[in-house]
């Protein structure tokens, strides 16, 4: 009903106007989050005209006083739609976080059997002792016996520390390594 008086009159957007867009904005099927983050928005960016629009005032007059509205308005909006996103991700209540336990674990295990791995195929001939060959593969084994590594990650490691235990094929242990790698790497949380 506004918007078609508003066509008529061929007028910019009125006050009545604009309450009815808010309002259809308000009334759609969004998250609760980004409702949320409309309403800051709309306080903010009222808050911010109003602040500008009275320090431009005191400053020098009237036009002063529209272009420091417009100015403060402007720079408002354009802050909070740039931190739309974030703001959204941290009212969602699915947005859970992600277990960083259970990542540390997994890169851990990755960085031990990849010094492993290291070892038992090291770039330069008698590169490493038996002995430092051993440490390695005992804490490599440590590593993936932690509580909390997923089986996803779990699985890899031990096809990973198999290829690696036979030392014939440089290549099935490679692959291995690569496989654990990209484990590791979808595990992450927004993979």
């Amino acid at each position: 009903m506004f918007i078609h008086a508003e066509r008529k009159t061929g007028g910019a957007v009125t006050v009545a106007g604009a309450a009815l867009a808010a309002g259809i904005l308000l009334g759609m099927e969004s998250s609760l989050a980004t409702r949320i983050h409309l309403l800051v928005t709309l306080v903010l960016v009222t808050c911010a005209v109003l602040g500008g629009a009275c320090f431009g005032f005191l400053a020098g007059g009237r036009m002063t006083a529209v272009m420091a509205a417009g100015a403060a308005g402007l720079g408002a909006g354009i802050g909070s739609f740039l931190a739309r996103r974030q703001v959204v991700a941290f009212f969602q209540p699915e947005a859970v976080l992600a277990d960083g336990y259970a990542e540390g674990i997994a890169d851990a295990v990755l960085m031990s059997i990849a010094t492993y791995h290291a070892a038992v195929f090291p770039l330069t001939r008698d590169g490493v002792s038996q002995e430092e060959r051993d440490a390695r593969r005992t804490l490599a084994y440590q590593a993936c016996a932690l509580d909390g590594l997923p089986l996803r990650v779990r699985v890899a490691a031990a096809g990973a520390l198999e290829a690696i235990d036979r030392g014939l094929d440089v290549e099935h242990a490679h692959t291995a390594m690569k496989d654990l790698t990209l484990t590791v790497y979808e595990h992450r949380a927004g993979r």
